[in-house]
């Protein structure tokens, strides 16, 4: 198993677990950083970390584009790796979209139920086809964007 793919399943195991837990995803992880056992991938940080920030805005979406569940109905881990593959596909422009959906797919394969890959890919192609553009990938290709750290008149 790849580096990114061992650390998006370390990161879907931090954000059930703190789903289940009632707890911050933060908070969980950084309980998983000091245990060190396995050592957690700073790329599992990053995605935590991600998710955790845009938390508000990936329900949001998943709840616009879950036709027929709602957030808190879905089954935990499939919330899990939908938070994930939204947080990576939206916010993400440094993983191609079809590496985030099979992804996806494929931590549901492992993870869930015989139904969840199926409603995975769903939701996150037509979140891809029909749904909002956030973060880096909402900027223009060629020069600086929002959030570039340049003040807005100098770029």
């Amino acid at each position: 198993m790849a580096a990114r793919s061992k650390a998006r399943k370390r990161a879907v195991d931090v954000l059930y677990e703190a789903d289940a837990r009632g707890t911050d995803p933060v908070t969980t992880l950084a309980e998983r950083v000091a245990l060190a056992d396995p050592p957690v991938n700073s790329y599992t940080v990053e995605l935590v970390e991600g998710v955790h920030a845009n938390s508000a805005r990936i329900d949001t979406i998943l709840a616009d584009y879950a036709e027929g569940w709602t957030v808190q109905r879905m089954p935990g881990v499939d919330r899990a790796v939908l938070r994930l593959g939204l947080y990576e596909l939206l916010w993400r422009d440094d993983v191609p979209d079809a590496v985030v959906i099979d992804e996806a797919v494929e931590l549901a394969k492992t993870l869930s139920t015989d139904e969840s890959p199926r409603f995975v890919n769903g939701v996150l192609a037509r979140v891809l086809r029909d749904g909002p553009r956030e973060g880096p990938r909402d900027r223009p290709p060629d020069g600086p964007g929002v959030g570039s750290g340049l003040p807005v008149e100098d770029q």
